[in-house]
């Protein structure tokens, strides 16, 4: 009998998908305004949902903390799909770095949190820093194809350059700084002429 033997695997109800999401969105919001303090009642009123609800998707706030994270580097992910389809190359660059800054941004209040579930050696450090690369690597590679940017950078190139700008998050004014300085970097990458990158990789004359 077909499928007799198959192992009956349960999908999620649309209910608790949505129960989810609203969940994640709400962490989100009552994190980044509260910090690593804010409470989970907190979250589950945000959420319109009750306490238990929280507590059957995410059975410890550390859980709460990495998912919360893990869905934004996803949405981040999703977005620069979007914009390979709906914008030029190196705007889509452009913009895709501006709402990492906003993603960064959001974050202050949960740095804290965040420490407990994240550092150097952890599956989350992994997995966020080679989905995130993997979309700077898209972006880039689309827009050196196009001639609109030019060709002696890499996506591990623009992340350092992107982390070392969100370094000082927690001083005065510093998106909006950060912002200007990415637009600084994107139209200095921009090709001009399109022999202009391979002529920049040429030596240049010794002084004999």
């Amino acid at each position: 009998m077909p499928g007799r033997f198959e192992k009956n695997v349960r999908k999620p109800r649309s209910d608790a998908l949505r129960n989810r999401e609203r969940l994640l969105d709400a962490a989100k919001a009552v994190f980044s305004a509260g910090g690593a303090e804010a409470s989970l009642e907190a979250v589950a009123r945000r959420a319109d949902v009750g306490i238990g609800t929280l507590y059957r998707h995410f059975p410890t706030r550390e859980a709460l903390y990495e998912a919360v994270y893990r869905h934004e580097v996803e949405q981040l992910g999703e977005l620069a799909e979007r914009l390979k389809e709906e914008t030029s190359p190196a705007e889509a660059l452009r913009q895709w770095l501006h709402s990492t800054v906003a993603f960064v941004a959001t974050k202050k209040g949960m740095m804290a949190a965040l420490a407990i579930v994240y550092n150097a050696d952890s599956e989350l450090t992994a997995y966020s820093s080679a989905r995130l690369t993997a979309s700077i690597d898209a972006l880039l590679s689309r827009a050196t194809e196009a001639g609109e940017i030019r060709a002696d950078v890499n996506a591990d190139d623009l992340l350092r350059a992107l982390i070392g700008m969100c370094m000082l998050h927690d001083q005065p004014g510093w998106q909006q700084s950060v912002v200007r300085l990415l637009d600084v970097l994107v139209d200095g990458l921009r090709v001009k002429d399109p022999a202009w990158p391979q002529a920049a990789r040429r030596p240049l004359p010794r002084d004999d």
